[in-house]
């Protein structure tokens, strides 16, 4: 697929989807790992003199309606900090009745959440088309991973207005997980965990073929999950607490995930093995993920929302932990393990 390097950006305005759906709490950013993935794009844009960027996102589920508390406005700032040399300002959505309004002198313009309209979720070309004539954009970049696996206007409809280019973001997470799919370095590991049984048996199903191994800790270990496949390894002993519930997997466990993380060169982790949430129950996912970030040599990947942001707040206390990827993207990387096509994949420049 085209990227960004395809394209000329000189003095041009570009049009860009990023993944700006952040944790928000008081509003206050909590975790800014999905404004700072956008960070190569962005700086790729003003590296190559374009004129201006309008970046798009959503947050939250608004579901068509103007609510203040998921308005995308604190990022604005969070965006200043990270680049502090560069103009940027925050702009309502573009009606017919309201046209887009950008000061003077400004590189790039965030919208308002895109959400607050429901032509977004409905995928409708009037909605996307409205903010194309707006902004005068002539090229798209599709840097929104998290969402590319949803049939919007920012991710479908606005094929049939612009050209759509891949953004380093979604151009990165492509590349590793699909070389984790296609011509991976074995051993190879999947970790699976969570609390879902139906949303991680597909992924199961998918690599029982691909992997060398599969371990399944998590709830659904702890729900009794059964299998007759000898390349799976089940938790079998859990942390427990007063009233019995199993709430992590057991030292004999993770001393088994252990010797398997150490001899695989291929790891995908998909689901958090305890209730980390409390850290008296993040042992076990804790030194997993400890063991993984410091096997340089091996390609590594998680993903999951919950498992991402365990590890993302696990590297800021420990940053000599490193992975090939941490994706933003957790039910868009999902569909993407097991082989779906993605909508925002699909609207990509050939």
């Amino acid at each position: 697929m085209k990227t960004i390097r395809d394209l000329n950006v000189k003095n041009k305005i570009i049009l860009v989807r990023v993944d700006y759906n952040v944790p928000l709490k008081n509003g206050k950013i909590t975790d800014d790992l999905r404004i700072r993935a956008s960070l190569p794009t962005i700086q790729y844009l003003l590296d190559h003199d374009a004129k201006q960027i309008i970046l798009l996102s959503h947050l939250g589920r608004p579901e068509g309606k103007t609510t203040p508390e998921l308005s995308l406005s604190p990022v604005t700032n969070a965006l200043r900090k990270l680049l502090p040399q560069t103009k940027i300002d925050f702009c309502p959505l573009p009606t017919p009745d309201k046209p887009l309004k950008i000061p003077s002198g400004t590189k790039i313009a965030l919208l308002e959440n895109l959400r607050f309209d429901p032509g977004e979720e409905a995928n409708s070309p009037n909605f996307i088309q409205n903010i194309i004539q707006a902004t005068g954009a002539t090229a798209y970049v599709q840097d929104g991973f998290a969402v590319v696996h949803r049939a919007h206007a920012s991710t479908d409809a606005i094929k049939h207005f612009l050209p759509v280019y891949a953004g380093l973001l979604v151009e990165s997470e492509t590349k590793n997980l699909n070389a984790a799919l296609e011509h991976p370095t074995k051993p190879v590991l999947l970790i699976i965990g969570g609390a879902k049984v139906a949303d991680k048996q597909p992924l199961i199903d998918k690599f029982a073929q691909k992997a060398d191994h599969i371990f399944v800790g998590g709830k659904i270990a702890a729900d009794g999950y059964k299998s007759n496949n000898p390349k799976i390894t089940i938790a079998t002993d859990f942390d427990e607490n007063t009233k019995g519930q199993k709430l992590d997997i057991g030292p004999l466990s993770t001393g088994k995930l252990a010797s398997l993380v150490t001899d695989a060169s291929t790891i995908i982790w998909n689901g958090l093995l305890g209730y980390a949430e409390d850290p008296a129950y993040a042992t076990a996912s804790t030194i997993t993920a400890e063991l993984i970030g410091e096997k340089q040599a091996a390609t590594t990947i998680i993903c999951g929302g919950d498992t991402t942001g365990f590890v993302e707040s696990l590297m800021h206390d420990h940053p000599n932990l490193n992975y090939s990827l941490v994706s933003t993207g957790g039910g868009a990387a999902l569909e993407f393990l097991l082989g779906k096509k993605l909508p925002g994949l699909e609207s990509i420049e050939k």
